[in-house]
């Protein structure tokens, strides 16, 4: 495996400048006291002060981010590793108080080696503390992001540092529980290369991305578009209704199993801005066949679960791990009071013995579960294909759209045909009996708005139709709820 290209390391004071709008930075660390810390340690951390340039391995305070008022919390490795001691863990712990009580969303960088040694104990109990601040802050409805500098490792890594709603790092970055070396001399034997770079974290569905530092302004200004700043009055102009075409069932799944089938991710690239893209669960799993993201649909900021079809291959089909991925972003809806757009696209979940033993029926049951009962907007999208209990785990919405060809199915037709019939030949009639098509869906009162089709119109305008009839429809469902929901 190739070393990893690692970033400038940047200084707490570089980072502020970097990140923070000019004239804005406002600190809230109170002078530290060293009159009670014996004449060695006092000595040490003396010239760490010294070495770093900061009183201690954190820096709080506020600022802005292109106009946005933020709370920060930043390590200065420089200062003994960017360990944490008491003084250190209580800094932080009075800035994410403070954060909460002014309602600031907070930014956190990190860059330590973990609990400051010197302390031991003492101090390691403090992460347990910073944790229970962070919890109240994001119960409070509040935006927490972390950005995972180079090297991130030990206890920081294992409390405030992996509790954001949004978690990146640098590009090869050292991002690890147990540092390498130590684990080398304990075990006598090599850590494996790798594991414990931003990208393979990336990859494996641990942290959501990888962002260089001096693009973190940007995307801090994107997540907090959707985050922060409150819905617009939106642009997109609904289709007008009409009379829908008596089209045959199977002529509509014909359409939407089509290549060039309008998707997720032109709905995304058409009908969305300021879109941040989150990956895996953040428990170290990742399935593509599901996005998960913070985005704005004709000016509404939403989450968006939806399922990609362009992912989705007979070899590699919708599992559980991406409807964990889905639960993951109905949670952050919930907690950030964001509506939640859900996106139905599928052929259907795996079938498979692998997908048994990691509780595929139960992850669609969960999905459900947590659909059915969120206090949160929520909005269902049968875009194309909705086949079988993976479209069911996203389809029970407060309001269900679909587009004029989408249909929705226990099985695909040609597996009903097999079980009535004893083959596929009949599929096309059992769409038919099965009334899968959106009219039916309408009809039956399992949809409640559809989305009219233009034959022979390109993904681009399917897509600024379904975005406009998804703004409309969330904003007379209310849109974004106040952060005091969960109280």
């Amino acid at each position: 495996m190739t070393t990893p290209v690692r970033a400038k390391r940047w200084t707490a004071h570089e980072l502020l400048d970097l990140v923070l709008d000019p004239g804005t930075h406002a600190s809230w660390d109170e002078p530290i006291d060293l009159s009670g810390v014996d004449a060695g340690y006092r000595a040490v951390l003396e010239a760490a002060a010294a070495k770093a340039g900061t009183d201690e391995s954190v820096l709080t305070g506020r600022g802005e981010v292109r106009g946005r008022p933020v709370a920060f919390v930043v390590n200065e490795f420089g200062f003994l590793a960017g360990s944490i001691g008491r003084v250190a863990a209580d800094r932080i712990i009075a800035a994410v108080r403070r954060a909460t009580e002014e309602g600031l969303p907070l930014l956190a960088s990190t860059a330590s080696g973990g609990t400051r040694m010197q302390e031991g104990t003492p101090a390691f109990v403090r992460m347990a503390e910073i944790s229970r601040a962070l919890m109240a802050h994001r119960a409070a409805g509040l935006p927490y992001l972390v950005h995972l500098r180079h090297p991130t490792t030990g206890g920081v890594y294992a409390s405030w540092g992996s509790l954001g709603h949004v978690t990146v790092a640098e590009p090869g970055a050292l991002v690890g529980f147990l540092g390498p070396k130590v684990f080398e001399a304990l075990n006598g034997r090599p850590f494996r290369p790798g594991v414990q770079v931003s990208e393979h974290l990336a990859a494996s569905g641990v942290i959501d991305g990888v962002v260089a530092s001096e693009d973190l302004p940007a995307m801090v200004d994107l997540a907090l578009g959707v985050l922060v700043d409150r819905p617009g009055p939106g642009g997109l102009r609904q289709r007008p209704k009409r009379l829908l075409g008596d089209h045959p069932a199977w002529d509509s799944i014909e359409r939407t199993r089509a290549a060039g089938r309008l998707g997720l991710r032109d709905l995304l690239a058409h009908g969305a801005t300021g879109t941040v893209r989150l990956r895996g669960t953040d428990e170290g799993e990742r399935d593509s066949t599901v996005t998960v993201a913070l985005t704005r649909i004709d000016d509404q900021p939403c989450v968006v679960v939806g399922q990609d079809r362009s992912r989705q291959t007979p070899g590699h089909l919708m599992g559980p791990g991406a409807l964990r991925e889905a639960r993951r972003g109905m949670r952050l809806a919930e907690e950030l009071g964001l509506p939640l757009v859900t996106v139905i696209d599928t052929p259907g979940a795996e079938l498979s013995p692998e997908a048994e033993e990691r509780a595929i029926a139960g992850e669609i049951a969960r999905c459900i579960a947590t659909l059915t009962t969120m206090r949160v907007p929520t909005l269902s999208v049968v875009l194309g294909q909705g086949c079988g209990g993976g479209a069911l785990a996203l389809l029970p919405a407060q309001m269900v759209i679909a587009t004029e060809h989408a249909w929705l199915a226990p099985l695909p037709p040609e597996g009903a045909s097999v079980i009535v019939h004893g083959d596929v030949t009949h599929a096309p009639e059992m769409a038919t009996q099965q009334r899968v098509r959106a009219v039916d869906l309408l009809a039956d009162g399992i949809v409640h708005h559809i989305v009219p089709e233009v034959d022979g119109e390109s993904p681009h305008d399917l897509a600024v139709a379904v975005a406009a009839e998804v703004g409309a429809r969330l904003r007379e469902l209310g849109g974004r709820v106040p952060v005091a929901h969960a109280s």
